[in-house]
């Protein structure tokens, strides 16, 4: 599952306090990078890639983040439309704002609201569900659609343009699992959580971005 090149990308794992760290690095070595863990601004600065995972709040995320002066060196990395992937609360703190234990704003890179899931079903959304491909990306390359990827969450992103939603899942409604716009992509899933076809993901993320030579 790895390629030459991908060791050859200085690859950030941003961290800001979240609990899930260890088995992101773990993935992203497993489809052959090296990846960095940081928590200052200049690693962003100076990345080919930049991984924003997560697990918790997002009013913790947020005021973690500003603590660690990261809020504006991400907003400008993306402006930028620099390789960028979010995984869980790293997809929700794109979003305007967070419903989750009040009204809280959040890096409002992605237009929409983050809400809490509909009742009727058990929250937390906790284990394995079908993932619906709505359009094509190579994102999903080698990913057959509806292969099932493994979720821990009580809120999802109500995005306002529609077209940046690149997959869903559902849970009561139709839950976004996965958001694409440029070279930004975000998972309400967890990748390193969901065995092979999630290795895949991150690998598919990866590819390009060493074929476009980011550190040459």
């Amino acid at each position: 599952m790895s390629h030459p090149r991908l060791s050859d990308l200085d690859v950030i794992i941003l961290d800001y306090g979240a609990g899930n760290l260890r088995s992101v690095i773990r993935a992203v070595e497993r489809v052959g990078a090296r990846p960095e863990v940081a928590s200052v601004a200049a690693a962003i600065d100076e990345a080919d890639v930049v991984i924003l995972p997560g697990v918790g709040a997002a009013a913790d995320t947020m005021r973690n983040l500003r603590e660690r002066g990261l809020v504006e060196p991400i907003r400008e990395y993306l402006d930028n439309d620099r390789p960028f992937l979010g995984v869980c609360m790293g997809l929700q703190a794109l979003m305007t704002v967070s419903e989750e234990g009040g009204e809280h704003a959040c890096l409002d890179v992605l237009e929409g609201r983050v809400v809490r899931l509909p009742g009727g079903r058990k929250i937390p959304h906790m284990g394995w569900n079908r993932v619906e491909q709505r359009r094509p990306t190579p994102l999903f390359d080698g990913i057959p659609n509806g292969a099932h990827f493994y979720f821990v969450h009580s809120y999802y992103c109500d995005m306002a343009n529609p077209d940046e939603v690149a997959a869903t899942t559902e849970y009561g409604t139709d839950v976004t699992a996965v958001v694409e716009r440029g070279r930004l992509a975000a998972t309400q899933f967890h990748p390193e959580k969901s065995g092979a076809y999630g290795l895949r993901i991150y690998r598919n993320f990866l590819l390009p971005q060493s074929s476009n030579g980011a550190s040459e």
